[in-house]
């Protein structure tokens, strides 16, 4: 059963939103609060606590004055009014502009409780944007990513989704199924003179094409989950074969200590960079080899469990001494324990070669291999292309939409195991009736992404997670 989901869920309530503006100023002065102010109510509820009217005032508007206590003024404040339904929440919105001291924000927030508005909890603010018919929820969804972007390319993906392009293609795909289960549910009317408005031969070419759609979109997962949390990846290898060498180098920083005394890395080093809008996350570990020093036997079991943890491992080995067939076998256990691991074969030290090994040769096996001088600079650009090659990053030039969310996944999931039902219902000829429950379920799948069908318990989940403020 689909729902509408209408403002008159809401209750005729006004909430402050309070926050704290990540604005930099100069250096003695403190930073800039906001708080919200959201509701039926909101303006009257501010004007009781503000120093000049506001009340009659034009949506749109900038407004200076004072927040007044009785007769102590708190603070000098600029409003800004938005009226309904021309505000993000399409509610009336007021926002208080103050200076960020603590005392001031907490006081500010209690005199409009005091006179009227209850405090917002986490993510009610894009809530009520969602139930006011603002944004859908795959929208909604969308600013708690967009504020949590780490690098330009989850702010690309957040915003295209903000934008609505996942949920057009959604409601393209609901549209189409909703015109053939009208169709097959008329025919229920017309069951005694049997009669089919609803091609079958049609029906099934299009569950064909939707299913391939839905794959596409379920593959992108994996480049989405990618750009939204990033690609962790360990450098790995024998001690002094330059892996803290090799992480100062990609990071542009002295972040790691480099010394020619093998196994000075005792515990890991981690940071991150962005290369072409993707977020890396890079693990220097400790150098493995069989050791009695209990400190360095712990920083190689540290080690071990970062390399399972990584997307992408960088197995490096000092190549003026170590050999390229050696070092093969012992990556190819690594290989073997981690199948799902990207490795990547890196020599190094390939400036202190008196062969070839400065030129980056094909592996005659599966593994990507690739010479560098960490020291020197040299293969680290061919070295940040492959790594954005594995992960897939030319999805990015396009305009086709990359899930990152898992709960829209799993969603289409099982509407892709429904559209998979009504296949082979309809290859053994079942009754319309029968087929038009699975493209049913299918509907609602794809429409629990958007919102047009919700629960409570999902509502709650989602915009529990967001930040206070929004």
């Amino acid at each position: 059963m689909i729902e509408n989901v209408n403002s008159q869920n809401l209750p005729n309530k006004s909430y402050a939103y309070p926050t704290i503006a990540a604005i930099c100023t100069p250096a003695g002065q403190g930073a800039i609060g906001v708080i919200r102010v959201s509701g039926e109510e909101a303006i009257a509820i501010t004007q009781r606590v503000f120093s000049k009217k506001i009340m009659g005032a034009k949506g749109y508007t900038v407004h200076y004055g004072n927040i007044i206590d009785q007769n102590e003024i708190i603070d000098e404040v600029i409003l800004l009014l938005f009226r309904s339904p021309h505000s993000f929440t399409k509610e009336n919105v007021v926002e208080i502009s103050c200076h960020g001291s603590p005392y001031i924000l907490e006081k500010v927030l209690n005199l409009l409780l005091q006179n009227g508005a209850e405090l917002a909890q986490a993510g009610a603010f894009t809530q009520r944007a969602f139930l006011n018919g603002a944004m859908d929820l795959a929208q909604a969804e969308a600013v708690a990513d967009l504020i949590a972007a780490e690098s330009a390319a989850a702010h690309k993906v957040a915003m295209r989704q903000l934008k609505g392009g996942f949920s057009n293609e959604l409601k393209h795909l609901r549209e189409q199924l909703l015109d053939f289960v009208t169709l097959i549910e008329l025919e229920l009317d017309f069951a005694e003179e049997d009669v089919a408005f609803a091609d079958r031969s049609e029906l099934k070419n299009l569950i064909l094409s939707l299913l391939t759609k839905i794959e596409k979109l379920i593959a992108s997962f994996r480049l989405g989950n990618v750009l939204k949390k990033g690609v962790p990846v360990a450098i790995a290898g024998k001690p002094n074969a330059g892996k803290s060498t090799l992480l100062n180098t990609l990071l542009g920083e002295e972040k790691a200590i480099v010394s020619h005394i093998a196994g000075t890395t005792r515990d890991v080093i981690e940071d991150v960079i962005q290369i072409e809008g993707i977020l890396f996350r890079f693990m220097d570990t400790a150098g493995l080899r069989e050791t009695e020093d209990f400190v360095e036997k712990i920083g190689v079991e540290r080690a071990l469990e970062k390399i399972k943890e990584a997307q992408i491992l960088l197995f490096i080995y000092d190549a003026s001494i170590e050999s390229y067939e050696d070092t093969y076998k012992t990556a190819c256990n690594f290989q073997e324990k981690h199948p799902e691991t990207i490795l990547i074969l890196v020599a190094n030290k390939a400036d202190l070669c008196t062969n070839n090994i400065k030129e980056e040769k094909n592996s005659p096996t599966d593994l990507l291999h690739i010479a560098i001088s960490a020291r020197e600079k040299e293969g680290i650009d061919r070295l940040k292309k492959m790594l954005l090659a594995t992960v897939g990053s030319e999805g990015l030039s396009t305009h086709e939409t990359i899930l990152t969310n898992t709960r829209h996944v799993e969603a289409l999931r099982q509407a892709q195991a429904a559209l998979m039902t009504v296949l082979d219902g309809l290859a053994i000829g079942l009754t319309g009736d029968l087929v038009s429950i699975d493209i049913r379920t299918a509907l609602h799948h794809i429409g629990s992404i958007t919102g047009e069908i919700n629960t409570e318990e999902i509502l709650g989940n989602i915009f529990g997670k967001f930040c206070i403020g929004k």
